[in-house]
């Protein structure tokens, strides 16, 4: 293929004014988690770095300074560290999957995307993980 066909990809744009979406984001949470699936993994704790996306519907109500009328980011950081502490996970898609739940339950979500990484799955790998993005409909 020919460097004129190549298209460069373009990154979601999450704050969009026209579709009343604003974004909101938590960026290298790093915490201890219990996850894995092999035995070496079991009674132990890795670091995993989360980081959390949310499209966030902006509403038709009065903009002003009160906390009640937007995402918390305090609130979203303080469930991903109650899901990260509640126990033995396999998977990182089912961390995702459960930190992707929680954001969604505020309904002003429309959308979430949750990256997770093991930084501590291979010494000479810095990351391994997964990314997935789910919708309120």
């Amino acid at each position: 293929m020919t460097a004129d066909r190549i298209k460069p990809v373009q990154p979601l744009s999450i704050a969009d004014a026209r579709l009343g979406l604003y974004h909101v984001f938590v960026r290298d949470l790093e915490l201890a988690c219990s996850i894995g699936v092999h035995g070496h993994e079991l009674g132990t704790t890795q670091c995993v770095r989360i980081n959390l996306d949310l499209a966030v519907r902006e509403g038709g109500g009065v903009r002003d300074d009160n906390i009640a009328n937007v995402v918390c980011y305090e609130v979203i950081v303080a469930g991903a560290r109650r899901i990260a502490g509640r126990g033995h996970v396999k998977l990182v898609e089912t961390l995702a999957e459960n930190l992707a739940a929680m954001c969604l339950e505020d309904q002003r979500v429309h959308s979430a995307r949750v990256r997770i990484e093991k930084l501590d799955a291979f010494e000479d790998v810095k990351s391994v993980g997964v990314e997935i993005e789910r919708f309120n409909p």
